[in-house]
C-alpha cells in the first residue's frame, strides 16, 4: 500500500506547469534502468493512488530507459508488455536511448554494440541468461523476439493536453516536426538551461523528461524533469499531472 505521507503528498498537488483536459490522469515514470523491483513498487503505488482517487482516464508513460544498468532488464520489460494491473489503465512505453543502442546492436552495428556495453548493456543480457562466453553474434538469440520487437516499436513521444511527453527533450527553436530522433533521445544542453521560450514549437508545450539524472524533480515553467537516478541509489520517480496541478509519487530505486 502507498503511504499516509505519500498520500497526503499527492492529495496537497501543487499547481503545474501545464494542463490535461477534464477527467485525465497521467503517472508519468522517470527511467527504470533494469530496477524491476523499484518498477514493482511504483505500480503498487499508482494502483493504490487510484483506488483512493478514482479518475475516469488513468496512462501510465513510461518516459523511455527501460533497460541496461540494473539487475533485471528482462523483467522490467516484462512487466511493461504485461497489461497494467487497474482496470482501465491505458500504458504509453516511450524510446530511450539506451532501447535505440540496444536494437541498433543486435542488429549488427559494431560501434553501437560498444557503445552498448559500455553503458550497462551487459547487464541487460546477462538478464536474460547470457553467460560471459556470448559472442556478439549469439546476442540476438538471447533476447525474446517478442521483447525485441516490443523495444523496437517503441513511439519517440507521446501528447496529451498542453504535454509533450519525450525520453530526453527537445532542440530549442526547432518546431517538433523537424526534431531528430537523436534530439528526443540524447540530448541535455541547451535543452536543459533554455527554460524560458523555447520558441518554434507553435504552441507551448511543457516537456515531460527524463534521460538526465537529478536529486529531485525538476520543474520548471518549460519542463518537468523526473530521472532522479533509480539506478544510482536514487529514487524511481512518477509525475502525477491532472488538470493543472501537479504531484509526485517516488519509491527507493536500486
Amino acid at each position: 500500500m502507498v503511504s499516509d505521507r505519500l498520500a497526503a503528498a499527492l492529495v496537497a498537488s501543487c499547481a503545474a506547469p501545464g494542463f490535461l483536459p477534464p477527467g485525465e490522469r497521467i503517472y508519468a515514470i522517470g527511467d527504470i534502468h533494469g530496477c524491476a523491483a523499484a518498477m514493482d513498487a511504483m505500480t503498487q503505488s499508482i494502483v493504490a493512488d487510484l483506488a483512493m482517487r478514482p479518475v475516469a482516464r488513468a496512462t501510465v508513460v513510461h518516459i523511455g530507459d527501460l533497460i541496461d544498468r540494473g539487475p533485471d532488464s528482462a523483467g522490467v520489460v516484462a512487466r511493461a508488455m504485461a497489461p497494467f494491473p487497474a482496470a482501465g489503465v491505458r500504458v504509453v512505453v516511450l524510446a530511450g536511448n539506451h532501447e535505440v543502442m540496444m536494437e541498433r546492436a543486435l542488429a549488427g552495428e559494431k560501434r553501437a554494440a560498444a557503445g552498448w556495453l559500455a553503458f550497462g548493456g551487459w547487464d541487460t543480457l546477462a538478464s536474460w541468461g547470457a553467460t560471459p562466453r556470448a559472442s556478439r553474434q549469439q546476442w540476438p538469440a538471447l533476447v525474446p523476439p517478442a521483447a525485441r520487437s516490443f523495444l523496437a516499436g517503441r513511439p519517440l513521444l507521446h501528447r496529451a493536453g498542453s504535454y509533450l511527453f519525450v525520453h530526453a527533450g527537445v532542440r530549442p527553436g526547432v518546431p517538433l516536426i523537424r526534431q531528430t530522433r537523436q534530439d528526443l533521445i540524447s540530448i541535455r544542453e541547451p535543452f536543459l538551461s533554455a527554460d524560458e521560450g523555447l520558441p518554434g514549437w507553435g504552441r507551448p508545450w511543457v516537456v515531460v523528461h527524463g534521460h538526465t539524472p537529478e536529486t529531485a524533480p525538476a520543474v520548471t515553467p518549460r519542463r518537468i524533469g523526473i530521472d532522479t537516478g533509480a539506478v544510482l541509489g536514487g529514487m524511481l520517480t512518477a509525475a502525477v499531472l491532472e488538470g493543472d496541478r501537479l504531484g509526485f509519487l517516488q519509491v527507493a530505486g536500486a
